[in-house]
């Protein structure tokens, strides 16, 4: 892993990776179209790193070309998400069940430094968001991680992980939602300490259940003002 951080970065893995949070960051927002002239203009690049740039972005879910009209920013109807973070309560919740038997002492004092961490950031400190960067520095993707379960893991980390996203982040300040989401982690790794397989998946199921009523109620809000 220390190796392949101190390989060069070409021109495609910069722009993917601007790209992609600007997408997860909804600065380019879901279903926005997405052409290449006016990207290549934005981000100083040529056709051809954006254009791989734009492929690893379709392997993530995150642009979709459509028949006769191009590429889009990737959108969830509010039904399709709903359904989503319905299996996510279902999965995540497994994740953990298995984790509290599967992680070990390490691993388990590694989660907890994580979310030391969280709570050092300045913007969940202050309640305005609560954020995580992918991968290993994401609680719920080192939980399922910890599972030990592949399917789970590639369900819950490859297959929607970035398009997921995306969604968190357009919800993860809502409400005081970032005190409270940092509360419910902490919970979560001290049942797994225990090996409380039962607990750790009942706290997970309604760690996510909370997060989905938080879309939902947003949703509520946003058609009552139109």
């Amino acid at each position: 892993m220390t190796q392949a951080r101190n390989l060069p970065v070409t021109m495609a893995e910069r722009v993917f990776e601007a790209v992609q949070d600007a997408i997860v960051r909804g600065d380019i927002a879901p279903g926005a179209k997405i052409t290449e002239p006016d990207l290549a203009r934005q981000y100083g690049v040529s056709r051809g790193p954006l254009r791989e740039a734009l492929q690893r972005l379709e392997a993530r879910h995150l642009v979709e070309r459509i028949p006769h009209v191009g590429a889009r920013v990737a959108a969830l109807s509010f039904a399709r998400l709903i359904d989503i973070y319905h299996a996510r309560e279902a999965l995540e919740g497994m994740a953990c069940r298995l984790a509290a038997t599967h992680c070990d002492e390490a691993e388990i004092a590694s989660l907890e430094a994580l979310l030391d961490e969280h709570a050092a950031l300045h913007e969940v400190r202050e309640g305005r968001g609560y954020f995580q960067k992918e991968g290993d520095l994401d609680f719920h993707y080192r939980i399922a991680h910890a599972s030990g379960n592949a399917i789970v893991t590639q369900i819950l980390c490859e297959d929607l992980y970035h398009l997921m996203r995306m969604y968190r982040y357009k919800f993860s300040g809502y409400r005081g939602r970032p005190h409270q989401a940092l509360e419910e982690h902490r919970r979560i790794v001290a049942a797994l300490k225990e090996r409380d397989g039962d607990f750790a998946e009942l706290l997970m199921r309604r760690h996510i259940a909370g997060a989905r009523r938080t879309i939902e109620d947003a949703y509520r809000q946003s058609r009552g003002a139109d």
